[in-house]
């Protein structure tokens, strides 16, 4: 009867019960409590960091597409005005030459 057992496979199986047993001790000791909140707080401080990062990036982005609309519609204006210029030295020209 005790030819049937595969002594190898008992062993790897009671072993895995204890190694899995002692696993739940230590990741549920006060040691191990103290190692997961330390690391839950280091990661809420980079969670404020790059959110203030970011919103200084976006900040700065808002701030660069405001002058460059700026920019734009100065130019614009400035197309604007040189056509009309153009327009009235043409009608000028016309007028002169009539």
């Amino acid at each position: 009867m005790l030819n049937c057992f595969d002594w190898k496979k008992i062993t790897i199986f009671a072993g895995g019960v204890l190694f899995g047993t002692a696993g739940i001790k230590v990741l549920g000791s006060k040691d191990a409590k103290k190692l997961y909140v330390n690391c839950v707080a280091a990661g809420l401080r980079a969670k404020e960091s790059i959110m203030t990062t970011a919103t200084t990036v976006q900040e700065n982005a808002d701030d660069i597409l405001a002058e460059a609309q700026e920019i734009n519609r100065k130019r614009a204006e400035e197309e604007e005005a040189r056509f009309f210029e153009g327009e009235k030295e043409e009608s000028a020209d016309e007028a002169a030459s009539n």
